[in-house]
């Protein structure tokens, strides 16, 4: 571990191969806002040569960006005040290059350009001075690292990862940094001094993920729910305004972006492309296929196979955690939280059925997220398998409906059935749910003609408690602890 970086050894390891290289390197580094990106670079690379970081302003003008690029660049180097300042990219980038040249080439020189999708606007001429710049010079200076660094996700994956133009092919490394595990996540809280057990972890994971600066907001000595009622369900939380924050400022246009967060949100089961298409009138294609892919990219939704369906049948899930968590609880109340009408709103709905709900939903997502820590604690990492749902509508009242909201078709002619529940103890398995659970499976293998063995397999947080039914019908028994593997 770097000091002051927690975690990130894959991502280290990368960062100290650039440093170690004898060659000139361009990484692009990309992932959702508040991750932990900038503090990354800026943490490790700050006292291993000279660093110099400019960070793109949302709407800025060309010449404003400029400006303040040029002021940053006399700040960290030496040069006169008597020079004329730049007016266009072209003409700043070859002050910064004049600047490098001067650098003993045997002293690393790191440039790190974040939020690169706010410099390189339209008509802003950054991203083709950036090209010639890298082209014409950096691509020669052996001591040189370009960082480039944006949250738009699928800015950088268009713009520079599959560049079609002068930077095509030019990227040495690319990271895309995650949010945190459950289990990254409580060593990061204890790190910042929080202690709690992996419920209370898992509970503040279900509304924020494992975004690093949500995090950071949580106090030692609070509980999840007083921390969460702190950030989301008082005037100034620095939760309460985040959604429109977020979103505003990774789209240029976010309305159809929040539009189809919204309906997804309203939808536990997730729905197809098609059925999301004519709930919101939208084309099928072109702009529509473009905002999906921004939302996808960004980490907001996620595009999950259904068993034994082809890829066209695809279903699309809300997956950011905070955004689902905004939509259910903290936009209806945000007005009254404003004008501070309740200022423990969240601690008194610990115990209302709608809570229940949405924490069934949530820890449902949460172990979506967390298919490779299943796995491990089945034992059997090392097994190609597939994650995905199943559904089935009855064609008539003489059947029944079923939904399997995850199962793992695995390479060893078998299938895991997962049955997820959130609860605060001991879960029991009833006669009725135990013939519920049979039906399911029942129906399973006759509509999909499935001849693997099926093990069902149970998610709680403290285990199942032991009876007939338990012992009869469950294969498999993971707890909550078992995620944080």
């Amino acid at each position: 571990m770097v000091a002051r970086i927690f975690g990130r050894e894959r991502e280290i390891e990368k960062l100290q191969r650039l440093l170690r290289s004898e060659n000139p390197e361009f990484l692009a580094i990309y992932g959702r806002r508040r991750v932990g990106k900038t503090y990354l670079i800026q943490e490790f690379f700050k006292d291993k040569g000279t660093f110099f970081s400019f960070t793109g302003t949302r709407n800025g003008t060309k010449r404003s960006q400029i400006q303040k690029f040029y002021r940053v660049l006399k700040q960290k180097f030496e040069i006169s005040h008597t020079e004329k300042p730049p007016t266009s990219w072209d003409d700043a980038l070859f002050t910064l290059q004049e600047a490098v040249g001067k650098i003993d080439p045997s002293k690393k020189v790191i440039l790190f350009f974040d939020e690169l999708p706010w410099l390189a606007s339209k008509c802003s001429g950054f991203l083709e001075a950036l090209e010639y710049f890298w082209n014409q010079y950096l691509s020669q200076a052996r001591n040189v690292i370009l960082i480039v660094c944006g949250s738009a996700a699928n800015w950088i994956i268009k713009k520079i990862i599959n560049n079609k133009g002068g930077l095509y092919g030019r990227l040495t490394e690319v990271i895309k940094l995650n949010a945190f595990t459950l289990d990254e996540s409580m060593k990061f809280l204890q790190s910042q001094g929080v202690t709690l057990s992996h419920k209370l972890v898992a509970e503040l994971y279900m509304c924020f993920g494992g975004v690093a600066k949500y995090l950071t907001y949580v106090h030692p000595g609070e509980s999840a729910a007083q921390s969460i009622n702190r950030l989301c369900f008082i005037s100034q939380g620095p939760l309460v305004p985040e959604f429109t924050n977020l979103y505003y400022s990774l789209f240029d246009s976010p309305s159809k972006h929040i539009e189809i967060v919204r309906a997804l949100a309203a939808k536990k089961g997730g729905v197809s492309k098609l059925e999301l298409y004519e709930k919101l009138n939208m084309p099928t294609g072109g702009q529509s296929t473009a905002i999906l892919e921004e939302l996808e990219e960004s980490g907001f939704i996620a595009i999950n196979p259904e068993f034994q369906k082809k890829a066209k049948n695809k279903r699309l899930w809300l997956v950011d955690e905070y955004s689902y968590f905004y939509l259910s609880w903290i936009e209806e109340v945000k007005s009254g939280v404003l004008m501070g009408h309740d200022s423990e709103y969240w601690l008194k709905m610990q115990s209302e059925p709608r809570w229940k709900t949405w924490a069934g939903y949530a820890f449902e997502s949460l172990c979506f997220k967390h298919i490779p820590q299943i796995k491990k604690a089945l034992g059997i990492s090392a097994l190609l398998t597939t994650e995905s749902q199943w559904a089935y509508k009855p064609k008539d009242k003489s059947e029944i409906g079923v939904q399997i909201d995850l199962l793992l078709d695995r390479k060893d002619d078998c299938i895991n059935i997962f049955e997820i529940k959130f609860c605060n103890s001991l879960f029991a398995i009833t006669k009725s749910y135990a013939k519920e659970i049979e039906a399911k499976i029942r129906v399973f293998r006759e509509v999909t003609k499935t001849t693997k063995t099926i093990f069902i397999t149970f998610i709680t947080p403290f285990g199942l408690q032991k009876n007939e039914y338990s012992t009869e019908l469950i294969h498999n028994e993971l707890v909550l602890e078992d995620l944080f593997c």
